[in-house]
């Protein structure tokens, strides 16, 4: 059996047994992941994880999907002197990783702004702060730069991606993981919206680790910066001389 068509089999029961449980009137919406650990191992190129659930009743369902939290530097160059520099720069806190939303129709249609703020759907709504205070039309001017700058490289997803329901109560959506996906403990959140506000929710953690040996050479890199950096001129001067050495055969 196929890892999706253990999930499919997986939320069968799951739905069963959460809506004919005591009490399942209280949670409308269940959900949860084909997997809950995306190995990166030597020669990872992305990665796509299957998210099912079950709602209990009519509505609309949003996913989204955050990664470790850190801190994001965005600078602003200037020509001085000819020459383009850095003249600028500001610190953001707390800024996901990762950022991802999907639903079953575009979010504007089926919960209240006031609603899509307050649950931070959209990488538009982000609660993105600098750590010193600046003017507002400056901290506007920067975070619509580290906005840019995250979609560019993938790890705020750009489009709203597409959940399709399989039935009446039954939905499943696709997670996909870029292939300079951060490592960390991930977020995943699904909230049933009815009449625009958000009736029920579930969440579900996911981890991006690496394994094997790309994880010993990371953490060698890490714990060890000198001796990985002198390693790697090294490796770097014997490769050019081994290239050298094999033009002058030529």
């Amino acid at each position: 059996m196929t890892p999706r068509r253990r999930a499919l089999a997986a939320l069968a029961l799951l739905a069963a047994a959460a809506l004919l449980a005591p009490g399942a009137r209280a949670q409308q919406v269940i959900a949860d992941l084909s997997r809950h650990l995306v190995a990166i191992t030597t020669g990872f190129a992305g990665a796509e994880v299957l998210l099912f659930g079950a709602v209990d009743g009519e509505g609309d369902v949003i996913v989204t999907v955050r990664g470790p939290e850190g801190d994001v530097v965005v600078r602003r160059k200037s020509q001085v002197n000819g020459m383009w520099i850095n003249t600028q720069s500001v610190t953001f806190g707390a800024v996901p990783g990762y950022y991802a939303v999907a639903s079953t129709k575009p979010i504007e249609e089926i919960v209240t702004p006031p609603v899509a703020e307050r649950e931070q759907i959209g990488a538009g709504r982000l609660r993105l702060e600098p750590e010193r205070n600046i003017p507002p039309e400056t901290v506007a001017q920067f975070r619509l730069a580290l906005l840019r700058n995250m979609e560019r490289n993938g790890l705020f997803q750009a489009r709203t991606a597409t959940i399709r329901f399989l039935g009446q109560r039954l939905f499943r959506a696709d997670i996909v993981f870029p292939a300079n996906v951060p490592t960390g403990l991930y977020t995943v959140n699904v909230y049933l919206v009815k009449g625009g506000q958000v009736v029920s929710a579930a969440t579900t953690p996911l981890s991006v680790s690496k394994i094997g040996l790309s994880a010993e050479i990371f953490d060698f890199a890490q714990n060890r910066g000198f001796s990985y950096g002198v390693i790697a001129v090294a490796f770097a001067g014997f490769a050019g001389w081994a290239a050298s050495r094999l033009f002058q055969r030529g």
